[in-house]
């Protein structure tokens, strides 16, 4: 190797060391950053408002904000979920009902919210309420079944939050709007997942829109949890209802084994994914309402991050085949 050549060979060594150098320090900075919390005694006695508060989630935030010394107010769907909620938490929590379909009953809701928080204004809105809606082919479904989850996760959320927006712009807070990992990727059909899709970008376009008045706004992608909402024996029984109410040339084209078969193979996928542990999309929570550096967005759950959300960045023609994976042979697709 002539000198000329060492000397270009040192050039591109130190260049790589140089890289990597910089790499480092960025990721350093980057963890210190992301664990920077506000004070204790800045948060306490801070309002934060959560929807959803029955189970999942939703409940297990409530106690853990409650515990931490915010004044929360939980919204449920029942009066039942409301005694539980106050009967394992501080006299400090206050529980409402709240129907976020009904705008009357938002309304309400956020004029009682007002008063409460009076001149601090909300630190906290978390649109967690979601349901799950008929999981099934499309050609199984009706307008019906798509209006409900978007219903619920997408409008309610959006209904929510244009009512919550000036007492969280008061006291310059946060907002956390908790979508899954099925709006970044179709994982299932029906309304679900389009109704996160909307989800998604309403928080982007809210998240830019709310930048000048100090208002940080959050997104947390969970996978798939074992909670009420993706209970597979409620899921089944719906499909099995829309099963028995489709034309005879459809149950041809699927085959009478379908509904067995597909079974199996969400059993495989739930055991494969599932994840058990719901404090960790409290924990995300906690983060982006108390560090000084919330992050646009959050993953919770092992299969958001080493699956669904890298599978979503790839082609399509990868995502299909994937996802194809996990769906039925049909019988005869030409049958009439």
């Amino acid at each position: 190797m002539t000198e000329e050549e060492m000397e270009d060979s040192g050039l591109e060594i130190g260049l790589f060391y140089y890289v990597l150098m910089w790499f480092v320090i960025c990721f350093v900075w980057w963890k210190w950053r992301a664990g920077q919390k506000l004070k204790d005694m800045y948060l306490v006695g801070k309002y934060v408002f959560i929807t959803g508060c029955d189970s999942g989630f939703g409940k297990r935030a409530a106690k853990t904000f409650d515990k931490k010394g915010f004044q929360v107010i939980a919204a449920c769907q029942t009066q039942q979920g409301a005694a539980e909620l106050k009967a394992e938490t501080s006299r400090h929590l206050h529980a409402v009902l709240l129907d976020v379909t009904n705008t009357e009953n938002i309304k309400s809701v956020t004029e009682y919210v007002k008063k409460e928080v009076g001149d601090k204004g909300l630190w906290g809105l978390i649109n967690n309420a979601g349901i799950m809606g008929v999981s099934a082919p499309t050609d199984w479904l009706t307008i019906e079944h798509y209006k409900a989850p978007i219903d619920v996760n997408l409008i309610g959320l959006i209904n929510v939050t244009i009512h919550m927006l000036p007492l969280v712009k008061k006291a310059k807070g946060r907002i956390i709007n908790v979508t899954s990992v099925g709006g970044v990727l179709p994982i299932c059909s029906g309304g679900y997942c389009p109704s996160k899709y909307g989800a998604e970008a309403f928080t982007d376009s809210l998240r830019q829109d709310m930048k000048p008045f100090g208002v940080n706004v959050s997104c947390i992608e969970p996978g798939l949890f074992k909670t009420g909402l993706s209970d597979r024996d409620m899921v089944m029984r719906q499909k099995m209802a829309v099963w028995d109410s489709l034309p005879q040339t459809i149950q041809k084209q699927y085959g009478e084994k379908y509904l067995k078969e597909d079974a199996v193979k969400k059993e495989k996928l739930v055991k494969l994914c599932q994840n058990t542990d719901i404090s960790l999309v409290v924990n995300c929570m906690e983060h982006a309402l108390m560090s000084k550096y919330p992050k646009a967005r959050y993953s919770a759950g092992m299969d958001a991050k080493i699956l669904w959300l890298p599978l979503s960045k790839m082609p399509s023609f990868v995502q299909d085949f994937v996802l194809m994976k996990n769906k039925v042979q049909l019988f005869d697709p030409n049958a009439v």
